[in-house]
């Protein structure tokens, strides 16, 4: 999620996701709400989600529509981000939430993960994030990033597939023409719904925050439980495209996503009955071992059985020749 810098302080250089002096593990020192309970981006486990059978259909209206003005395209050197305008906004949430802009976050080629969300312990390569403000209650995006669910943004995580993805593209193919911060350039106007997963009936729904400092809690998350697939072609174009510095030595735009934050007390809801995995990672590390070892025990049994067997027709076999030569010599 996009950061808001309302103070002078210094921005955050999101690039390494952790160490210096300016990593996530810092941020609440100089933004205290980056401490605060309700953070994210948070790890969903599906078998503690709370099903929601009243949550209404998100209906994204006007992300179909080409449009007639050109788009935005920025490198501020924490990631790409896309202006968005005001026909777009979301239905079926409390209020009218207003489009303003979308972005993106990866992380690095040859690592796994990128994602700021994850479901069941699971990072995707990437993630869009699609911000939207409360336009019934405040006049602007900045205002509204300050206030209780003054925010929503729905979150779609990006995975790996083999064909490329044409809605992306209109992103990606413009990143060379913003390779270094503060870079812009314009984007013609395509269907934003292109983003999206093709279905938008599953989707988990949780009060949250920016992921990025001052980490405002005044997020109202959607996070679909379906992804969008981009090809590996596009993802490296993404990895490898941007510098987070306006000029040499270049430094590259990479892991500029947050690590989980804990979830606390808050509750999160889903628009369906998930199907949760049967085993965690170690409990099927376990039954895998388990499982070579009763094979292993079946195998030294069935071995030991033959063996026995194969002993027990030996003997019979001398005690026929041995019953049969004394018959002989008697007679």
């Amino acid at each position: 999620m996009k950061a808001f810098y309302p103070s002078p302080l210094p921005l955050i250089q999101l690039s390494c996701p952790h160490t210096g002096p300016h990593g996530q593990d810092h941020w609440p020192s100089s933004y205290p709400e980056c401490g605060s309970d309700a953070q994210s981006p948070i790890d969903i486990q599906t078998d503690s989600v709370t099903f929601d059978p009243e949550l209404p259909a998100l209906q994204p209206h006007g992300y179909d529509q080409l449009g007639t003005e050109s788009l935005d395209l920025h490198n501020n050197g924490h990631t790409v981000q896309l202006s968005l305008p005001p026909t777009l906004y979301l239905g079926g949430l409390p209020r009218k939430y207003v489009a303003a802009q979308l972005h993106l976050h990866w992380g690095q080629k040859g690592s796994p993960g990128g994602s700021e969300h994850q479901i069941n312990s699971e990072a995707t390569a990437a993630e869009l994030h699609i911000v939207h403000y409360d336009s019934e209650s405040y006049d602007s995006l900045s205002e509204a990033a300050q206030k209780p669910q003054g925010l929503a943004v729905l979150g779609i995580l990006i995975e790996v597939g083999e064909a490329e993805n044409p809605g992306y593209e209109h992103i990606l193919s413009h990143l060379h023409e913003i390779s270094h911060k503060d870079q812009k350039t314009s984007v013609p106007p395509f269907s934003v719904r292109e983003l999206l997963p093709p279905q938008l009936d599953q989707f988990f729904r949780y009060n949250g925050s920016l992921t990025t400092p001052p980490c405002y809690q005044s997020v109202l998350w959607t996070v679909f439980n379906r992804r969008a697939q981009i090809s590996v072609g596009q993802l490296e174009r993404l990895q490898q495209t941007l510098f987070s510095t306006e000029d040499e030595p270049s430094e590259a735009l990479v892991q500029n996503y947050r690590a989980p934050q804990p979830l606390n007390q808050r509750t999160i809801f889903a628009s369906f009955v998930p199907v949760g995995p049967m085993y965690t990672t170690g409990e099927m590390l376990s039954l895998g071992v388990g499982i070579l070892l009763g094979c292993l025990c079946l195998l030294l049994a069935v071995y030991f059985i033959a063996r026995k067997i194969r002993r027990k027709r030996l003997g019979n076999r001398k005690s026929v020749v041995f019953t049969s030569a004394r018959a002989t010599t008697e007679t």
